[in-house]
């Protein structure tokens, strides 16, 4: 009966948006994008769409974040993209920092694709220090004729 109760208030308090959610709901395309909830407090009962919005906005606002984020959805890291070509091409502070966050979540063999080619560069230079791994993504991105025009089907 104890097990029943607490499932159901469980459910209830999930329902009514009292928990934090740290991930997108079963069932969904991106079912396996995790996030630190005590960075972003996103209520439970919040819709994946507005989630997704919610996660793109705060790395924008504060591109760090991205780092607590565990199989970033590809908008996500065109957010994150398209604040590291700014970085680059305007020869602003710490865009390597950011590259070197777009490297780790590549580690992961489940994060899909957002470009052509980004896994095998990353992959390519697995056994490399991060700073040299960073530099080299950098270089890959920089090289590509049109490297954030990426059309979004979804």
């Amino acid at each position: 009966m104890m097990p029943t109760l607490l499932r159901w208030l469980r459910r209830l308090s999930h329902l009514l948006g009292f928990e934090t959610a740290e991930s997108f709901p079963a069932g969904h395309l991106y079912e396996r994008t995790r996030w630190q909830g005590a960075y972003f407090d996103i209520a439970s009962d919040v819709k994946p769409e507005q989630i997704e919005q919610r996660l793109c906005d705060a790395i924008s606002n504060t591109p760090l974040v991205f780092g607590y984020i565990t199989n970033p959805t590809p908008r996500m890291q065109r957010t994150l993209l398209s604040i590291l070509e700014e970085r680059m091409r305007n020869n602003r502070g710490r865009a390597s920092e950011l590259a070197a966050l777009l490297v780790q979540a590549y580690d992961s063999p489940h994060i899909m694709e957002v470009l052509p080619g980004l896994r095998a560069a990353v992959a390519a230079t697995r056994h490399a220090d991060m700073t040299e791994r960073a530099l080299n993504l950098m270089a890959f991105l920089s090289d590509m004729q049109s490297p954030f025009d990426v059309i979004d089907l979804n």
